[in-house]
């Protein structure tokens, strides 16, 4: 099953608190997108890439990812996230007959067994995500009130990439434009569109970069200073 994967590096990362979208910024040398785009580039079953970033980044990432074997597009992105995954989407080639991967790039740690079982998922069933089990209890809080403890077996937390064929992402990006719907992931369309999601095991080590700390412990991860 060959796969092609959309970096979605369109965010401004507000949370970082940086001058630029986080996706740019360096970790241990390699901004995150050039990071994340690597680790697909050496995943065997992904034959294509395209990066979808700010408008005003376009040319400066296209020349920073230009190096990257399989590379198809740079291309700006949307208000939304599921605005600039259509655009990605674009670029897919004409004909394809294999599996979306979606992934956040401020998640650069991602690696090739992770890739290669989603794939393996969305091939199997449609659509597949990673996801880690939850720690923590948790609660449902309404109005400064706890009114609920929720049974955290039945929960988890989503990474990326999801996997998708393509004509079920397609489908349920339809949907959710007909229904004038805004999703948080590409799971979430598959799954009001009525889809299967098989859950894969997630990796502690593909965490997303959202704050400086984050960051910082993804430093001590490539410099092999701190465990996932």
């Amino acid at each position: 099953m060959k796969a092609v994967a959309i970096l979605v590096a369109a965010g401004r990362g507000e949370r970082m608190g940086a001058d630029r979208p986080k996706a740019f910024l360096d970790l241990a040398g390699q901004p995150l997108v050039l990071r994340a785009a690597r680790a697909f580039e050496a995943a065997p079953s992904v034959e294509g890439i395209v990066a979808v970033v700010p408008e005003a980044e376009v040319e400066g990432a296209s020349a920073l990812l230009q190096p990257v074997a399989g590379l198809l597009a740079v291309v700006p992105g949307g208000a939304r996230r599921q605005d600039s995954v259509l655009e990605g989407l674009k670029q897919v080639p004409s004909g394809f007959d294999g599996v979306v991967l979606v992934h956040d790039a401020a998640r650069p740690l991602v690696d090739t067994p992770l890739i290669e079982c989603v794939v393996r998922g969305a091939g199997e069933v449609g659509a597949a995500l990673p996801v880690l089990p939850l720690v923590d209890t948790v609660k449902r809080v309404e109005n400064d009130t706890v009114v609920e403890t929720l049974d955290r077996r039945e929960l988890a937390a989503a990474q990326t990439p999801q996997g998708f064929r393509l004509e079920v992402l397609a489908s349920a990006y339809e949907a959710a434009i007909r229904d004038r719907v805004t999703v948080t992931d590409e799971a979430m369309a598959v799954e009001r569109a009525g889809g299967r999601v098989k859950a894969v095991p997630g990796s502690p080590g593909n965490r997303k970069i959202t704050t400086p700390e984050d960051l910082a412990w993804a430093e001590g991860m490539v410099r092999g200073a701190v465990p996932a």
